[in-house]
This record gives structure tokens, C-alpha cells and sequence, in this order.
């Protein structure tokens, strides 16, 4: 093909194009973009409604069941069982008081006190043989006053009791009976009063069950603390001169 050919070709071709632009106007054009776009948009929008939809009831469940494993692992956190491990024991006041109720020194070892249980005991023994002891003398004393102000014959426990060296021919019966009915009163006051000691234990014990059931979780850091310094307090007062006192400062901390 020579040149004049070949531009005519390419005239053609030209033309053409420009009656294919021509046909799509740019009204046209600028309609159909905003078309696609809200298509675009409503079809997204929607997809993501739907994701979203899926996702908030995903969320819901997982909330749901963080929830309820929370609320077991609060309850697993602490517990006031007897067998319970030390980490999550937690002792409860009225389990304390009905144990050390039931057996003293039982709202110690339930309160893990271990270290309280010989006193416990050792007042329980000290105070059981008072009562015991007191008691045997009280009863040979007044087995004795009541055989010595009888007239039987054959009562004469009394003379088991008679000191060294006398017999019931030869001791004063009217002071010795004094010195009876003083021994009987002597015992026994001992002995009620080792039964009333007795109970005030056991009282007490009970009390010291219960106050470190509620203070096991104490707080005790450092800053609750009491210091003492010595401190120079100076009067404001112009007709003195060098008025000062000296003292100590007591400081409470919270």
C-alpha cells in the first residue's frame, strides 16, 4: 500500500471512532456512575450488615460464655471448705463458731491455727484437773461433816480426816467440825469456780474462732503502722524568750 492509502485507511478508522463516543453523551456517562456507585454501595452495605449481624452474635456467645466461666472461676477462687487447698481456703465466721461449739479447739484447726491448739488444751487439762481435784476433797470433807453431826455410831468417816497424832477419843469434836465445815466451803467454792472458769474458755475460744475466721484476709502491709519521734514543739509567744518543749509524736498510719 502506497501513503494516500494508508491515510485514507487511518481517516476512516478515526471517524469511526468518533461516531462510537459520540453515541454514550456524557449525560449518559455521568447517570450511570452514580448508578453503579449506589449499586456498589447497597451491596456492600448489605454484606456488611450481614458480616456485622454474624458477627455481634459471635460476640454475644463469647461474652456470654466469659461470663459464665468467670462466674465459676469466682466461685472456685475461694472456698470455706474443711479440705480445702491453702491457696483458695477462705474460712467462713459461722462454720468457725459452730465447730469450736461443737469440740474446743475444732474452730482453730478448721481455721488452720495449728499453733493455738496446746493452749486450747492445755487450759481445757489445767482447768478439768482443778475441777476434779477441788472436787474429791470437797466430797471426803463432806462425807466426813455430815458423819461427825450424825449421831450414828457407825459413821465415822470423820476419823480418816483427824490430823497426826490424834484420835476420836482425844480431838476437841466441836473444832474439829469447824475446821470440816470450813475445808467443805473451801473446796467447793475452788471447784465452782474452776467449772465457771471452764465455761468462760470455752467462751473464749469460741470468740477467738470467730474473730480469725474474719480477719484471715487481713490486710497487714507495712503502711499500717505506729511511729513514735521525739519532737520540739516552740510557743508563739512574745513574752517569753526560748519558750520550747520537748515530747514524743505519735504518727498512725492507714
Amino acid at each position: 500500500m502506497n501513503l494516500p492509502e494508508i491515510l485514507l485507511c487511518l481517516s476512516i478508522l478515526f471517524y469511526v471512532a468518533d461516531i462510537q463516543a459520540q453515541s454514550h453523551s456524557p449525560e449518559q456517562l455521568r447517570d450511570s456512575i452514580p448508578l453503579l456507585i449506589e449499586d456498589s454501595t447497597f451491596i456492600q452495605r448489605s454484606d456488611s450488615l450481614v458480616i456485622h449481624a454474624k458477627m455481634g452474635k459471635e460476640v454475644l456467645g463469647q461474652q456470654d460464655s466469659i461470663r459464665t466461666k468467670a462466674d465459676k472461676s469466682l466461685v472456685e477462687i475461694t472456698s470455706d471448705k474443711f479440705f480445702a487447698p491453702s491457696y483458695m481456703f477462705n474460712p467462713s465466721p459461722q462454720k468457725a463458731v459452730i465447730y469450736s461449739a461443737i469440740f474446743p479447739g475444732l474452730g482453730q484447726i478448721y481455721n488452720r491455727k495449728y499453733w493455738k491448739l496446746p493452749i486450747v488444751y492445755g487450759a481445757f487439762v489445767g482447768l478439768t484437773y482443778g475441777i476434779t481435784w477441788n472436787n474429791g476433797y470437797y466430797r471426803d470433807y463432806l462425807g466426813a461433816y455430815q458423819d461427825i453431826m450424825d449421831d450414828d455410831p457407825v459413821s465415822d468417816r470423820w476419823e480418816n480426816l483427824l490430823p497426826y497424832g490424834q484420835t476420836a477419843e482425844t480431838v476437841d469434836t466441836e473444832w474439829f467440825t469447824g475446821v470440816l465445815k470450813q475445808r467443805k466451803d473451801y473446796f467447793r467454792y475452788y471447784r465452782d469456780l474452776s467449772i465457771i472458769a471452764t465455761a468462760g474458755v470455752y467462751l473464749l475460744f469460741i470468740i477467738d474462732a470467730y474473730v480469725d475466721a474474719q480477719l484471715f484476709n487481713f490486710d497487714m502491709r507495712p503502711d499500717l503502722s505506729m511511729r513514735m519521734t521525739p519532737v520540739i514543739i516552740k510557743e508563739n509567744s512574745s513574752h517569753q524568750l526560748g519558750s520550747s518543749s520537748y515530747g514524743l509524736q505519735l504518727s498512725f498510719n492507714f
